[in-house]
């Protein structure tokens, strides 16, 4: 047996959004028809590696990205909950640059630390449960490749974490795009490498600064 290991993160397809709404973990929210394409052809990028596990957050729009990966695979999608996406306290509301979100002084106490955050989920807990459910999938997949179906932040989060940089980022620098691979490698059960590619590239849209806290 192979001394090594690899977790493939995989981010979720475009979602149907078209008020652009923080919708973080709110039920309803699934793939649009160009999200489905991005996973079909993350599926297909995947279809000779040797995944043998699969493992997705419960929320609707990662289901269905993981769905066409199970098809190739011929594996079951397992859900586990600590890949779902961060807490956020701004879920249903529009929070871009300039839709007056910051003006409201109902707000203003959820920004006062931005290193934590105190609008959310705190980026060391987000880095917990992803390691915890990485290695859970490393065990799993011992020798062999285990893929799980994550979200930006989360996904960010925990590179940020096993990479020694600092939790807290300006979210517009977050090297995470949609249906993309974030890829450890461990040797036993040591981290060796982290790697990236976009699979679906092609079909992803500019977002150009769009805010993507709950993606």
């Amino acid at each position: 047996m192979s001394e090594l290991t690899k977790v493939h993160l995989l981010r979720h397809g475009e979602v149907d959004n078209p008020r652009g709404v923080l919708y973080g973990r709110l039920p309803g929210y699934h793939l649009s028809d160009l999200g489905r394409a991005m996973a079909k052809r993350v599926a297909e990028s995947v279809a000779e590696r040797d995944i043998v596990t699969l493992t997705s957050s419960p929320l609707e729009r990662a289901r269905e990205t993981a769905a066409p990966v199970a098809e190739v695979l011929g594996l079951e999608v397992g859900i586990d909950d600590r890949l779902i996406e961060a807490a956020n306290v701004f879920e249903g509301q529009t929070f871009g640059v300039g839709d007056g979100s910051l003006r409201r002084a109902r707000h203003w106490r959820h920004l006062r630390n931005p290193f934590r955050p105190s609008w959310g989920e705190p980026y060391v807990e987000i880095a917990a449960r992803m390691r915890a459910a990485v290695d859970d999938a490393r065990v799993a997949a011992t020798g062999h490749e285990a893929l799980l179906v994550s979200h930006q932040l989360p996904i960010w989060t925990f590179r940020s974490f096993v990479e020694g940089r600092r939790l807290w980022h300006d979210p517009r620098r977050r090297e995470c795009s949609l249906a993309s691979l974030t890829t450890v490698t461990f040797h036993g059960d040591t981290l060796v490498s982290v790697a990236y590619s976009e699979p679906a590239a092609d079909l992803v849209p500019d977002l150009g600064d769009e805010f993507t806290a709950g993606a």
